[in-house]
């Protein structure tokens, strides 16, 4: 899975997950969606962990991605999930940081992405291009292909 290295990374994450979310248009997008805020709080928590020696950028990053986390009702770790994310509407979505999750997936509400009872490292992987229909759980060390599709209230 591809990770933030630098700030051009960190805009093709930007503008793959703005694209996927059906934003077309630069302007006034942030004021209108609070879920694309979010994405982009978390993309700039992950730039800060991957690449910054500032501690205090960093302490900022994690208080604003944590405000706004909070507010939407998201528990996502950094670092786990690849460009184009496409979360369609707040609501509860849980992903573990040992998940590692593709480019281009979308997830909605209801989403449960965690290890296997008393197992820490045992986290799922999804391929790129998947669909995680609103209500799925996903556990344990399980690999998902590309392109899948996981129906609504499926458990995994």
């Amino acid at each position: 899975m591809k990770r933030i290295k630098s700030r051009e990374d960190y805009r093709l994450f930007v503008d793959s997950d703005r694209r996927s979310l059906g934003l077309t248009s630069k302007r006034n997008w942030c004021m209108l969606n609070e879920v694309l805020v979010f994405q982009i709080r978390l993309r700039r928590l992950e730039l800060a962990l991957n690449c910054s020696k500032n501690p205090i950028r960093l302490l900022i990053r994690r208080y604003l991605y944590r405000r706004t986390s909070i507010r939407l009702g998201f528990s996502i770790s950094p670092n786990t999930i690849g460009p184009g994310l496409s979360i369609a509407h707040r609501g509860a979505i849980v992903v573990n940081g040992g998940a590692r999750i593709g480019a281009n997936c979308r997830l909605h509400v209801g989403v449960n992405i965690g290890t296997e009872a008393g197992k820490a490292d045992s986290a799922p992987t999804i391929g790129d291009n998947c669909y995680i229909g609103p209500g799925a759980k996903i556990f344990g060390s399980i690999t998902i292909g590309a392109g899948s599709v996981i129906g609504a209230n499926a458990v995994v």
